[in-house]
């Protein structure tokens, strides 16, 4: 894509964003099942949080993450690009809310980034929030600059091998020597090609939001090129006796030996 072409995917992404900030802090609240079982367990083990220490919480939503981390004793910088959701996490924090800044901030502008202070943050996460970035190369190298010494960067993400808007989730019967089973697995339709596609996060929202698919290579490359090893991962799945939470054909207990969340660290060596 051309600077013009990400440039107005990064507008189209925001006025989305915006459209659906009501709609989403309702339904998220303080998390879901996602939240609670595949991706907070996992990014708290591997941010490994000290009390005191200061935290850049990147495209924050309604602060989420943010009032969990104040509550484990950070101070915390967190920020979104969308001036709804940012209002949406100010009315949510009530305790802890002197240890949280909230800013309207775009996580694709590297010099705004950079006006944080460079060297000025222990660690740094962002929850599910990479694939909604038109470019990650600005935020990559910008947090190089900003993370101390050691710092690390946690992230999640859907897993781009297993949970793209290039698969399905598929349900067949089969008749196993008289046995008649339903057989559940994802259909790969496509993964090598970096990709921009539109879809919802989560159903009945207003408007649809731009996804921007990229394999582990770009994915990992990009902080690999910004001077980050990575030195933890956790791919996480729903046990087999999650409950489903809306039909058969929803991430859960029947998909539980497929993985929809990667979660890593990467740290300045």
């Amino acid at each position: 894509m051309t600077t013009k072409d990400l440039r107005q995917a990064n507008e189209v992404t925001r006025e989305a964003w915006s459209q659906n900030a009501a709609f989403w802090d309702e339904r998220m609240g303080e998390g879901n099942d996602f939240v609670e079982v595949l991706i907070w367990p996992a990014t708290e083990r591997l941010l490994e949080l000290r009390p005191g220490e200061r935290v850049l919480d990147i495209a924050c939503g309604n602060g989420l993450s943010s009032r969990r981390l104040a509550a484990l004793g950070a101070e915390v910088v967190a920020f979104d690009f969308s001036e709804e959701m940012i209002a949406h996490a100010l009315e949510r924090t009530t305790d802890h809310a002197d240890r949280i800044e909230y800013l309207v901030l775009d996580a694709t502008d590297e010099a705004a980034l950079l006006a944080l202070g460079e060297g000025q943050f222990d660690a740094a996460l962002c929850n599910m929030a990479l694939f909604d970035m038109a470019e990650i190369s600005p935020l990559m190298r910008a947090l190089a600059r900003l993370l101390r010494p050691g710092g690390r960067f946690v992230f999640s993400v859907l897993h781009p091998c297993f949970n793209s808007p290039h698969i399905a989730l598929v349900a067949e019967m089969e008749d196993r020597e008289g046995d008649v089973v339903t057989v559940y697995s994802v259909k790969i339709l496509g993964y090598i090609t970096s990709t921009v596609t539109q879809a919802v996060a989560m159903r009945g929202q207003p408007k649809p939001q731009l996804i921007f698919h990229r394999p582990l290579q770009v994915l990992l490359g990009t902080g690999f090129d910004a001077g980050f090893v990575l030195d933890g991962l956790e791919e996480r799945a729903f046990p087999p006796d999650h409950p489903s939470t809306r039909d058969y054909l929803s991430w859960g207990a029947n998909f539980s030996e497929i993985t929809p969340v990667l979660v890593a660290r990467m740290r300045l060596p």
